[in-house]
């Protein structure tokens, strides 16, 4: 007899669907060469994107499907999303201010999700069990998603109605992003340093 296989539950077949789009988004932002349709399609399927992250977390909430595996990927995948929105976003960009501050801010992200992945990984193996996302990790997230997405759509504003190219909507969510980044990252340090002995 055949041994029954079990099927990947919802949430994370949306968590796999959300690291299949990943480079799906980036050909979008790298190879349309209209910006208007580049700015609006890149915008859509980064939205998309986003909003699997949070129906997948409701949905092995409520009907009790958290898996290990889950547990594993779904950051994981958050990770891969906002990375890679931001390196090819930074590629594209043609202001050369806002591309050096993209680079700062890019590097600033990767670091801070570097240290608290390693943090994760120290509790987890301190016996702190699944570390869930803070107050201020969930404002950090919202922040790169409205940030990532103003990035995209503000050129297509600019083009629509003309308005000269000054990047406020940017610069402000770069601003309130890169703050949130910084500060959920301290908090995180704060809340589990307890775990983090050098003598252990």
């Amino acid at each position: 007899m055949k041994e029954n296989k079990k099927k990947m539950n919802l949430p994370n077949k949306l968590t796999i669907l959300r690291v299949l789009m990943v480079p799906v988004f980036v050909a979008c932002v790298l190879y349309i060469p209209n910006l208007v349709v580049r700015g609006l399609v890149s915008a859509a399927v980064f939205i998309l994107t986003a909003t699997t992250d949070l129906i997948d977390g409701k949905i092995a909430r409520k009907y009790k499907l958290v898996t290990n595996f889950g547990k594993f990927m779904d950051p994981l995948a958050d990770k891969f999303m906002i990375f890679a929105a931001l390196f090819s976003i930074t590629v594209t960009l043609t202001d050369p201010v806002l591309k050096n501050v993209m680079i700062w801010v890019s590097l600033i992200v990767f670091f801070r999700e570097l240290a608290v992945t390693s943090i994760r990984l120290v509790c987890s193996g301190a016996g702190a069990g699944v570390i869930a996302a803070s107050f201020f990790g969930k404002c950090k997230t919202l922040s790169q998603v409205v940030c990532i997405s103003a990035l995209l759509i503000e050129p297509v504003l600019f083009y629509w109605f003309r308005v000269r190219d000054y990047h406020i909507i940017s610069y402000v969510t770069i601003a309130v992003m890169t703050f949130m980044t910084v500060a959920s990252g301290i908090d995180y340090y704060k809340t589990y340093a307890k775990y983090l002995d050098p003598n252990e």
